[in-house]
């Protein structure tokens, strides 16, 4: 166990019981843990000796690295040490109805995508339940920080930081357990998002265990050969098996899933991709997400210019196709996925 947010309740009361406290402390400590996201200093009904074998013997595991602040102060993005060990990255959003975290479920990741600076990292590890929940604790406390011009409470997370979920299938539904538990962290299951490449056994399993939290699917291309080159898993998960998983899982929970798409200049921001795409999106209710790719070290193709994104937009529209040009958050502080550890790694800090 590398971080206090591994223990269950019953673990946890255990654990206190042995060391002579009453049971009831055990629900002190786990509600200011989870609901209040405290830290041991923040817990003033807490005994201090307590207190302090905590933290020594239950770590909360979680060490921020590094931290860069952009859209004057309403997007942060932190360098996590997990557990002593696991370097991750998170990210809070804030917006005038929402804030959203946007955390990650492996240290690094082993898709390969190419246009992706966690892609070029590589898999690390894989973060436990307790280590993926523990940056939406850390998301819950700093929101409080957050300027004015946002809700400053944590209204949303997105599994859509470094790592994919679904090839962390056993941690990461453990972890939307603990999210979604009522008497743990308590967040609405439609307010989570899982995302990934396409792989369709945890599309499958999602809409089984979880079937009220949100899905999306970073498509990127809409046929199978340029896939292939942009997202490798594409390969065992061709489009058709894609869509059929995807359809299944709107059957099943009767809720809109999403297409993810970075935009690369002239690379899948054409027509013909536009044509593809469109049907596809309209076979499966989705909605489209364009996002104009950051700017990737060692990825030598650039993110699609304005005139060209407003080209795309227009052919999806034109076919019928629901579409959203995404909020380009924190590029100025290498906010997409990857760039900050690779940044820090490239400073010659140990990232690892």
């Amino acid at each position: 166990m590398s971080t206090v947010y591994d223990l269950t309740r019953e673990q946890l009361t255990d654990r206190l019981v042995a060391w002579g406290e009453p049971a009831f402390r055990a629900k002190q400590v786990w509600r200011h843990l989870w609901t209040r996201a405290a830290t041991y200093e923040q817990m003033p009904d807490v005994p201090l000796e307590l207190r302090e074998r905590l933290a020594a013997e239950l770590p909360l595991g979680v060490e921020v690295l590094t931290e860069r602040t952009a859209d004057r102060g309403a997007t942060r993005k932190a360098l996590l040490k997990l557990g002593g060990q696991h370097v991750v990255e998170a990210v809070l959003m804030g917006y005038p109805d929402r804030v959203t975290a946007c955390i990650s479920s492996q240290a690094g990741c082993a898709m390969g995508c190419t246009f992706c600076a966690t892609g070029q990292m590589g898999l690390q590890n894989n973060l436990s339940a307790g280590e993926i929940a523990a940056q939406a604790v850390w998301a819950r406390r700093e929101s409080a920080k957050l300027p004015d011009t946002t809700p400053q409470r944590l209204t949303n997370v997105v599994f859509m930081g470094m790592g994919e979920p679904y090839a962390n299938q056993r941690h990461v539904f453990a972890s939307l357990a603990h999210l979604t538990d009522p008497g743990t962290f308590g967040l609405g299951a439609r307010h989570i998002t899982v995302s990934t490449v396409g792989i369709v056994p945890g599309i499958v399993k999602q809409a089984e265990l979880h079937p009220q939290v949100g899905l999306a699917v970073s498509f990127h291309a809409a046929t199978d050969a340029l896939r292939d080159t942009l997202v490798p898993p594409n390969k065992r998960y061709p489009l058709v098996k894609l869509e059929d998983a995807i359809a299944a899982w709107r059957a099943r929970t009767h809720r809109r899933p999403s297409i993810e798409w970075a935009l690369i200049d002239r690379v899948n921001d054409t027509d013909e991709q536009a044509a593809a795409l469109a049907p596809i999106a309209r076979r499966l209710g989705a909605h489209i997400n364009l996002i104009p790719l950051n700017p990737t070290p060692g990825y030598p193709v650039t993110g699609s210019p304005p005139r060209r994104i407003e080209a795309f937009v227009t052919t999806l529209e034109r076919l019928g196709a629901n579409v959203t040009v995404r909020d380009t958050r924190g590029r100025s502080i290498d906010a997409a996925c990857g760039q900050l550890a690779l940044g820090v790694a490239g400073d010659g800090n140990d990232a690892r």
